[in-house]
């Protein structure tokens, strides 16, 4: 049972900064657990977010802020819907009510926010190589301070190790250990001087479940604590007889590492790579952690703490449909009971017509596959895994593997669906490039989430897949106006000679109740005029074009009105060019509308066409901004980048 009466908080509201939290006994510490548990679920009930990650960090969140001396100490978190907690902690606790809300808290942690967010961590994986970069820049200014006091006569080289106090840590979990950006930063680890202490937030979880080789090594891992205890001992014995300097460390670790090897008859990957490994323990145990981090807390060089929690662990709701309750919406705290939208009458989400449309086209060509890294249901490549679980692969957070492991399907005749979401192919732009476009190879990329995404904020907002890839040779790009065009887009892609085919469509619903409709081609490069007019041309890519529908409308219910042409271009690569070649001919004012950033999108092709051709008409380009847009409902988001039917309209008339 969740207690939703903040009287009885008593702990928790005694605690504005973790300074408060440090004057509490160790024995209070489960108590004060419970309580920011319960507050964390009464106000994700209300005011949606992240719930099950959160809830399994708790005791581990409690005792960083304990043991280590934040802000001056660093903690850096890796897929930061994993720190509500950390945040209530830090002094947000009153406004936490507006997390996620226009101009409210941050959706992730962010140090543009607070001096105890010390990184950027919207996506997964960087912690270990964000926290390495900080763990070394302290030793380096420790030896600078250390080398500036000798010169001057008042220390030596010992000075600058007693001053280095600053302590950094990183929080890696949620699935992200199996992205290769944290393999890279262990392989830094291992060769750089530093005193990094890395917890692995083991919890078998991405949002859907883990999966691959990493997890189930995991998940088997095991070390014995005694031997730890008396290494550690040991360790610190010949560090003070001067017998375990940096240069014979990696020597000694490597020897104990082979004896440790040859009795547990097991292999341990991390001190493989010359990292002392500590664990596993159990995560929800926060007095046995704060045990643990005090034993780690001052020990020299780069060590691992692996730690196994539970996704969801204190709320039995959320134990029990973990992927259902990353992410739940509304719901009543005390029964569990999900507050679900009426969704009768009401057009389906852009994603579940990729997930039954990827189906039925798979049914018909047994050369598709899917492939998503770590969003199944996100994406709703579930509806296809349930029912053809041997043509449907989850990599698991690894998004530039996901595009070469899909080309080489590719190359051996196999036709990938390669569902990402927008903002997160930013991490596989590379691998778009040297494994799919290069060779042509026949990879569908369906960008899910592209535009603005809402609550989720600047880091997830698919904002710059159009810019970015328009440059790209070999591809083809494209944005359906609606669900009719995004199944059309689909079957086009999978036919004979397309190459690698890229579709971007929107978070939430479309605009067509009844989206079953024919699989037809679409002919490559084609647009289409929605309405006809004598003064201005509208061109939009993508569901926006409803937007500019509606803003048409909007001008004609308004004496004296423009008279607009609205072409749904439907392409950016490669455009309409007769189209193109008609509005050039008949217009001299041009409006272009994305939902993408204008630098190098939509209207700056229109741009480049135009004067490549010998037109001069005045264009007006709307679309994101060249800076981060942040978090907000769609809605006041749109309005507030000039994207909404009213702005459109505006733009419209003052063109005129």
């Amino acid at each position: 049972m969740i207690n939703v009466d903040e009287t009885n908080y008593n702990l928790l509201n005694s605690i504005k900064w973790p300074a408060d939290l440090r004057k509490l006994s160790v024995d209070q510490l489960p108590l004060l657990c419970d309580e920011l548990r319960n507050d964390i679920v009464k106000e994700v009930s209300m005011n949606p977010g992240h719930l099950a990650s959160s809830l399994g960090v708790v005791e581990l969140t409690v005792a960083l802020h304990y043991v280590f001396n934040t802000p001056d100490d660093r903690i850096v978190w890796d897929v930061g819907h994993q720190a509500y907690g950390h945040k209530i902690l830090t002094g947000r606790r009153e406004a936490f009510c507006t997390n996620r809300k226009l101009g409210g808290l941050m959706p992730f942690p962010s140090p543009k926010e607070s001096e105890y967010d010390t990184f950027t961590c919207g996506h997964a994986s960087n912690s270990i190589s964000a926290a390495l970069g900080m763990a070394v820049a302290e030793r380096v200014k420790s030896e600078a301070e250390a080398l500036k006091a000798k010169q001057q006569g008042g220390g030596n080289d010992k000075t600058g190790a007693a001053r280095h106090k600053k302590k950094v840590v990183a929080v890696i979990g949620d699935g992200a250990m199996s992205g290769g950006l944290a393999f890279e930063g262990l392989n830094n680890v291992s060769s750089s001087p530093n005193d990094l202490l890395i917890i692995l937030n083991d919890n078998n979880m991405s949002i859907d479940r883990s999966v691959g080789g990493m997890k189930q090594y995991l998940l088997n891992i095991s070390t014995n604590e005694t031997y730890n205890k008396y290494r550690f001992k040991a360790a610190r014995w010949l560090h003070r007889k001067g017998m375990l300097q940096d240069d014979r460390r990696n020597g000694i670790i490597r020897l104990s590492n082979a004896l440790k090897s040859a009795i547990s008859h097991q292999q341990n990957i991390f001190e493989g790579l010359n990292i002392r490994y500590f664990g596993p323990f159990d995560g929800h145990d926060v007095k046995e952690i704060v045990r643990i981090l005090r034993q780690l807390k001052d020990m020299k060089g780069p060590r691992l703490l692996h730690l196994h929690t539970q996704k969801g662990h204190g709320y039995a709701p959320a134990e029990k449909d973990v992927t259902v309750w990353h992410a739940p919406g509304k719901f009543d705290p005390e029964t569990g009971e999900r507050i679900k939208e009426e969704c009768d009458n009401k057009p389906p989400k852009f994603q579940d017509v990729f997930g039954h449309t990827l189906l039925e086209l798979a049914r018909q060509n047994p050369r598709i596959v899917g492939v998503t890294p770590a969003m199944p249901t996100g994406c709703s490549m579930n509806i296809m895994m349930k029912e053809l679980p041997n043509r449907t692969f989850d990599v698991g957070i690894a998004e530039g593997h996901a595009v070469t492991f899909s080309g080489g399907m590719a190359k051996d005749g196999l036709i990938p669906f390669c569902n990402i979401y927008s903002a997160f192919a930013q991490r596989a732009y590379d691998n778009i490039i040297h494994d799919t476009a290069i060779l042509g190879l026949p990879v569908v990329l369906c960008l899910d989430r592209a535009g603005l995404v809402g609550e989720d904020g600047a880091t997830h907002h698919g904002a710059f897949d159009m810019s970015a890839l328009r440059p790209i040779p070999n591809l083809t790009i494209a944005s359906p106006l609606n669900e009719h065009e995004l199944r059309r887009l689909m079957y086009t892609a999978q036919l004979p000679g397309k190459g690698t085919f890229v579709i971007r469509y929107p978070r939430g619903r479309g605009s067509i109740v009844d989206w079953r409709c024919p699989l037809e081609e679409v002919p490559i490069g084609t647009g289409t005029k929605l309405c006809d007019g004598d003064d201005v041309a509208v061109l939009s890519i993508g569901p926006v074009g409803n937007n500019v529908t509606k803003a048409i409308r909007l001008l004609g219910t308004k004496e004296g009105h423009p008279s607009v042409a609205h072409y749904d271009m439907r392409f950016l690569k490669p455009l309409d060019e007769q189209i193109l070649q008609e509005v050039g001919c008949r217009f001299s004012r041009i409006v272009t509308v994305e939902d993408g950033v204008r630098n190098g999108g939509l209207g700056s092709a229109v741009l480049e066409w135009m004067n490549d051709h010998g037109y001069s008409p005045r264009v007006v380009r709307l679309g994101l901004p060249d800076e981060f847009v942040e978090h907000g409902t769609v809605q006041e988001l749109q309005h507030i980048v000039g994207l909404d039917a009213d702005s459109i309209a505006s733009a419209i008339t003052s063109l005129m």
